[in-house]
């Protein structure tokens, strides 16, 4: 039977560390975007001693790179699909443990490193699907701050206020399980048993 839950953040670890994988998410609350060029420099600044722009404990991560538009009224998010994570690897195990991050969302799945630091410090990888950017968007209540403009509109560190984001599949929890390594696995098995 499948779980859902509706979280608010800050997100509490005590909260993550319930989720197990194939939970269904949805956030209602304050989320970050960040990918790759601002976790290279999220990870510099940490490296200096250097404080962010916004405290990101507590908050979701998104692997997103939004496509944004200037309105009178501010910015307005036209679409937030997830990039692939992946890309995010070299550093994200790093800003899991500085930062406690409790969830990162993308897609494709993290590797091992960053699934480590999960089980360590009390985060998930939730999964959103791709090709669903306008679903994203949809979800976007107001643009709260954009931070790091000098690195493009998709780089930017954008800070997004959303209602019933998702549906996020928990792919990573706090106990190693990961739903990407169980399909691999199953995948391979089937492939050795085919003549």
């Amino acid at each position: 039977m499948v779980r859902t839950f509706m979280l608010e953040t800050p997100l509490k670890e005590e909260v993550i560390r319930v989720l197990r994988v194939g939970d269904v998410v949805y956030i209602t609350g304050v989320i970050v975007t960040a990918r790759d060029a601002a976790h290279k420099r999220i990870v510099s600044l940490l490296s200096k001693g250097e404080a962010l722009p916004i405290r990101i404990c507590g908050l979701p991560i998104y692997h997103c790179g939004p496509l944004v538009v200037k309105t009178r009224c501010g910015w307005k998010v036209l679409a937030a699909g997830p990039t692939t994570s992946m890309r995010m690897e070299p550093f994200e195990s790093e800003i899991i443990k500085r930062l406690k991050v409790r969830m990162i969302i993308g897609k494709g799945g993290m590797g091992r490193k960053t699934v480590e630091a999960m089980i360590r410090f009390g985060s998930v990888y939730c999964a959103f699907t791709g090709g669903a950017a306008v679903l994203a968007a949809e979800r976007i209540v107001k643009v709260e701050n954009v931070f790091w403009l000098d690195l493009g509109m998709p780089e930017a560190l954008w800070v997004l206020k959303v209602e019933k984001f998702g549906p996020l599949i928990v792919a990573v929890d706090t106990t190693g399980n990961n739903l990407y390594e169980n399909i691999r696995i199953v995948a391979e098995e089937r492939c050795k048993s085919k003549p």
